[in-house]
């Protein structure tokens, strides 16, 4: 499932990062990586999607949200 798909308020883990590789690096020095647990806080109209992962709040447009594959739903 793609990021910009997940259910508002649900945590998943990332399973892929498939964006251009300067945007692909530069979400990895944010903690955007394999297997880390991603919250879903917000979710826009235009396809962006706002994150929490690592302690962090992130924004994100549509183009890169569909570029991150995520799945194995979290319990909380």
């Amino acid at each position: 499932m793609k990021l910009n798909e997940c259910e508002k308020g649900s945590t998943y883990f990332v399973k892929s990062v498939l964006v251009e590789e300067a945007i692909g690096r530069r979400l990895e020095a944010l903690g955007v990586n394999e297997k880390t647990p991603v919250t879903v806080l917000n979710k826009k109209g235009s396809g962006s999607v706002i994150i929490k992962i690592r302690g962090t709040r992130l924004a994100l447009g549509k183009k890169i949200a569909e570029g991150i594959e995520v799945g194995g739903k979290c319990h909380e």
